[in-house]
């Protein structure tokens, strides 16, 4: 890894995420009237607020991914409070409304009391423990747990990554989840990144999973946030 210096070829695979993979996603699910719910890292957030205009008049909702991709297992809390303070800040000013969900990524010990402590989340995805929402009452006011995903996860494939791979783990899981929701809820988590999935050789396994599902009946999508 490179210590204290720029790397150009990672700065510019992200870059396409931001110039070509997020409208490519965007075009996907909004022409089939799909909602998804955004977890954005204000920084980004800030830097880019054309795809922030667009998350919004698609009614999408925007999560936050803190202020910035940083690893908090080690980080004073003190400096985490700060930027949890100023993703929500950042992100009111670019999308009109504050975030109601985060998903830091990459918490410390002390991320999920420090959410709870800043009062207005109603969730916190930092969590893989389960298929379906929990509540954590560890402090002092009920926190909903709604877990993300290491699996139905495009970075799982972020090296080798073909669209029907892809779709074939997609599907594997949903199909299992929707046999096992005749008989109690499921919920199905996918996590996706504009500058893996958004690559024209891997979007079309994500199309194709997306029409599988709504070839589907009682299949609730996530709510359009107004």
């Amino acid at each position: 890894p490179y210590k204290g210096v720029r790397h150009a070829n990672m700065e510019s695979l992200y870059e396409y995420g931001s110039r070509a993979g997020f409208w490519r996603l965007h075009r996907l699910f909004t022409e089939r009237d799909m909602p998804c719910t955004v977890y954005a890292c204000a920084l980004a957030l800030e830097r880019n607020p054309e795809a922030g205009a667009a998350m919004v008049e698609a009614g999408w909702e925007v999560a936050t991914h803190g202020y910035r991709w940083w690893d908090y297992q080690n980080v004073d809390e003190a400096t985490e409070r700060g930027h949890i303070s100023k993703a929500v800040e950042v992100q009111k000013r670019v999308t009109g409304t504050r975030p109601v969900g985060i998903y830091q990524g990459k918490p410390g010990p002390n991320t999920l009391r420090l959410v709870a402590e800043e009062g207005g989340f109603l969730y916190n995805s930092d969590s893989y423990a389960d298929d379906l929402p929990y509540w954590n009452t560890s402090f002092g006011r009920p926190m909903l747990i709604i877990p993300y995903t290491l699996d139905n996860n495009d970075m799982r494939f972020a090296q080798s990554l073909e669209g029907d791979r892809f779709f074939n783990y997609l599907k594997d899981a949903f199909d299992v989840l929707y046999a096992e929701g005749a008989t109690s809820p499921k919920m199905m988590s996918i996590g996706l990144h504009c500058r893996i999935v958004g690559r024209p050789g891997r979007a079309l396994g994500l199309a194709k999973f997306l029409d599988y599902v709504k070839s589907h009946q009682q299949v609730k999508k996530p709510p359009e946030r107004g």
